[in-house]
């Protein structure tokens, strides 16, 4: 079919019939069909026939768009500086010439290029704010890949000034300062009022700046609509009785992430326990291309590995229908590579949210969300516009996972040999300034005490040695760790004390690395999904004590046990003795329930009885929720949370009244919180 198109332009080509336009349509056409080659040599023809047209430049340009999208950089390259050439004002060409400089592995040169297109649209002109938005934006990325994080702040801020509508660029920049533990985070500046500014962090970095599960819900909604739309194409559904010879089901997993990371490690050998009589399982991996051990692991447990990290999302989503899957898992989430517009074109019947995202998607296409009964407590599925389905501890683990068989001693490490040595291996954008200055109490509580945490920027580390010094600690008190492989890492954890969690969101990963370990975490669970993950954790391990309630409570407990590592010790030697029968690495029995799940969910929907997400109210819940000072207020209780937000809520129904079935306020439990 390709191969006739192409004839049929060459024809039409050499006959003078085919206008410049038509060669876009057509190239186009062969490109998504599969022709690329042929659509470069249509491409190539025009171009050869036409060296006096005044578009050739545009020729140029969607010639190198195409090479760009065939893996031939080098190509691409010379076709946009010819471009440029042709027209020096077209400045869409100085955008990709740059990415093909990227790609090429010259980023210095690509910044220049960026660069060079700023300086020249000085003019003040919308297409010329556009376009210089865009270059800022490239620049910033490429600065940030290299972690030169603060240099791209400045360049993301310059953007925003411009044109504070781009919402990728305001959450890179919050996520930004949160990953440099810039404090406040929030800093309005021209264009950008705080209110703006808590409207415009992802989803992810609000989990880590807010302990507000209502808000989190209304901001993924937001997220979703701004970034892919309300409208979203929809396959055609598949009805029940098209699948009612099912003698096992279809489950997908989509994920950027069946790799050497944080949900690699953890799920890696979920896929190998599924029972074969009950379900087929189908890989649809959409990440970087790279080869690693535990990637080629996870790869080989699988019945089916489909790799859609080049696939459209319309081609993706078809795929997905023509392998007939039954309940598509979604791994990422609102991360990064997430691919959540193929779940928003039901490509399967039944999609499902789990252990990539700490939190709801806030979206009308994921009909359930797999969490247990710590994180998010019965009760209290309002926080969620998924159907709340529980496993006995949430998170999968790894018992298959290396840990290298040298461990450090605590001077190869640059600790003190007797010193209580307190420890937080979570990344920097989770430590807030509230919860830094707590752990600085902690230390001033605990003589001769350190705390261990991971390495980062020079720039970081003084950061944080310089708020330690305001708050009365000695900057080597604060010693930073490499960052290691795995097994190495795991392996060192061994020479800390106690773990130190984050709050509002606390360790995942890094949690289960070190309750395998049998390093006991102290927590503090609050209301989020991401605040209640070590709680989950710690209790599945068999130490539901060191869970704490309130902030005076971890600090206290934390001081208590800073001044007793007897105690400690004890707590290492208990976590050790249930490690063979905690719930927590018992996959087996998560492999089991999981498959319990998705027939429970597989018979809602032959039922007809699939949940509908609840989305009612949340631009009023969003509206109210960036109301709340939460960088000097992090935590709250159950009953003086509820009471802010029934408060707001009445105001606002005063004024606008809301429908019958706003949360919180009209619930059966109400009275109770």
């Amino acid at each position: 079919m390709t191969q006739d198109v192409f004839l049929s332009a060459v024809k039409a080509l050499t006959e003078g019939r085919l206008t410049l336009q038509d060669v876009f349509g057509t190239a186009e056409s062969l490109h998504r069909g599969g022709g690329t080659d042929l659509a470069l040599q249509l491409y190539q023809l025009w171009i050869g026939l036409n060296r006096d047209h005044h578009l050739l430049y545009a020729a140029h340009f969607n010639y190198a768009v195409t090479l760009s999208a065939a893996g031939r950089p080098e190509q691409a390259k010379a076709s946009l500086e010819k471009a440029i050439e042709l027209n020096p004002d077209f400045y869409p060409a100085y955008i990709n010439l740059g990415g093909a400089l990227e790609a090429l592995g010259t980023p210095d040169a690509a910044v220049d290029t960026w660069n060079g297109l700023v300086t020249r649209l000085g003019a003040i002109t919308g297409h010329g704010i556009r376009m210089k938005c865009t270059a800022l934006k490239q620049i910033a990325r490429v600065l940030e890949e290299r972690q030169q994080i603060v240099a791209a702040e400045n360049v993301l801020r310059q953007s925003l000034e411009l044109d504070n509508t781009q919402r990728e660029n305001a959450e890179h920049l919050l996520a930004s300062r949160m990953v440099q533990c810039r404090w406040p985070v929030i800093e309005p500046f021209d264009g950008m009022d705080a209110s703006l500014q808590m409207r415009s962090f992802s989803p992810l970095s609000l989990a880590a700046y807010t302990d507000d599960p209502l808000l989190h819900l209304a901001s993924s909604w937001e997220h979703c609509n701004k970034m892919f739309g309300r409208r979203i194409p929809r396959l055609p559904p598949v009805q029940p009785a098209e699948r009612t010879e099912r003698t096992r089901l279809k489950i997908g997993y989509v994920s950027s992430d069946l790799k050497a990371h944080a949900v690699g490690y953890l799920i890696a050998e979920v896929f190998g326990l599924h029972d074969r009589a009950k379900v087929e399982i189908f890989a649809y991996y959409c990440g970087p291309a790279g080869e690693d051990p535990l990637k080629q692991r996870i790869r080989a447990d699988f019945d089916h590995w489909i790799d859609i990290t080049g696939m459209s999302d319309e081609a993706a989503a078809n795929r997905i229908r023509e392998d007939g899957i039954d309940i598509l898992v979604d791994l990422n989430g609102h991360t990064k590579s997430a691919r959540t517009r193929v779940f928003a074109m039901r490509p399967a019947p039944v999609n499902v949210n789990w252990l990539g995202y700490p939190g709801t998607m806030g979206t009308a296409y994921h009909h359930y969300i797999i969490a247990d009964e710590w994180i998010i407590p019965p009760g209290r599925e309002m926080y969620c516009s998924e159907k709340v389905v529980r496993l006995p501890c949430y998170q999968a683990n790894d018992r298959k996972r290396a840990v290298a068989s040298e461990p450090p001693s605590r001077t190869d490490l640059g600790l003190p040999e007797d010193a209580m040595v307190f420890c937080c291996f979570n990344s920097q954008q989770k430590i807030s300034k509230m919860m830094f200055e707590r752990w600085m109490h902690i230390l001033n509580s605990v003589p001769g005490s350190v705390l261990w945490l991971l390495e980062s920027g020079e720039e970081i580390q003084g950061r944080l040695w310089d708020h330690a010094e305001r708050c009365g600690i000695a900057r080597d008190r604060l010693i930073f760790g490499k960052r290691l492989a795995s097994p190495d890492h795991l392996a060192r954890m061994t020479q800390a004390d106690l773990f130190l969690d984050t709050f509002p969101y606390g360790a995942h990963t890094t949690a289960s690395d070190a309750l395998w370990m049998s390093v006991p975490i102290l927590t503090l669970s609050g209301r989020s999904f991401a605040s209640r993950v070590g709680g989950s954790l710690s209790r599945s391990a068999g130490l539901p004590e060191l869970v704490c309630s309130t902030p005076e409570e971890y600090v206290e407990m934390a001081i208590a046990l800073g001044n007793d590592r007897t105690r400690l010790q004890a707590y290492r030697d208990q976590l050790r003795a249930a490690k063979p029968n905690a719930v927590m690495f018992d996959t087996n029995l998560l492999v089991s329930r999981l498959e319990d799940l998705y027939a429970g969910m597989w018979a809602d929907f032959m039922a007809g009885r699939l949940p509908r997400p609840d989305l009612t109210n949340l631009d009023v819940y969003l509206d109210l929720g960036i109301e709340h000072p939460a960088e000097t207020s992090d935590f709250a209780s159950e009953d003086d949370y509820f009471a802010r937000w029934r408060q707001g809520l009445a105001a606002r129904d005063h004024l606008y009244p809301l429908s019958a079935d706003s949360r919180l306020w009209v619930t059966p439990d109400t009275e109770n919180g």
